[in-house]
């Protein structure tokens, strides 16, 4: 009398299960090259939005779609943002909370006392030119310029690198924005 192996009914179930799990619901985050020049693009457009809206309608309704285009592009409902804007001094350097990159982007807010609004300053015209896009999964990072115009035609140029994340919702987010102007030699 031989000894058959017990194992038989456990293959047999794990097999059976393969068969479910082939038909499973694949999730993908991987971010491609476009969505990322989109969401630099939507980013840009965004800031000179806010800057037209509060020339013509006023710093409310600038805060309002400022908080629009915070909650749309920015990743703070998945935790702090590794934000450090451009003019900033310390102790409030870094903006990890949404309140601090409201009171950046539009003032007005007595826990930021030194902020006046950077996206209110009459920006007309903003363009992102990346030296290099570096994409890996369900991250990517950029890092390159960001040219933003005034009312008055002049330019101004900084260094802005970014990093995206998909939230569970397939959007891309910006967790880490790290703006500063360029270095000058003196």
């Amino acid at each position: 009398m031989t000894n058959k192996p017990r194992v038989l009914i456990p293959v047999a179930l794990a097999l059976a299960s393969l068969g479910s799990a082939a038909s499973a619901t694949v999730v993908n985050q991987a971010i491609s090259e476009a969505e990322v020049l989109q969401a630099q693009k939507a980013w840009c457009k965004a800031l000179v939005d806010i800057s037209q809206t509060h020339a013509t309608s006023g710093q409310a309704a600038a805060k309002a779609l400022a908080e629009k285009v915070i909650d749309g592009a920015y990743g703070y409902q998945m935790g702090a943002v590794l934000f450090k804007p451009t003019l900033t001094v310390a102790p409030q350097t870094f903006r990890t909370t949404r309140a601090g990159a409201l009171a950046y982007f539009v003032g007005g807010d007595a826990a930021f006392p030194k902020d006046t609004g950077f996206a209110l300053k009459g920006w007309t015209q903003c363009e992102s030119k990346n030296a290099a896009v570096f994409i890996s999964g369900d991250s990517a990072t950029t890092m390159g310029n960001v040219m933003i115009t005034d009312k008055s035609g002049k330019v101004t140029t900084v260094d802005k690198t970014w990093k995206f994340v998909k939230d569970d919702a397939g959007k891309l987010r910006i967790v880490v924005h790290h703006s500063s102007l360029p270095y000058t030699a003196s």
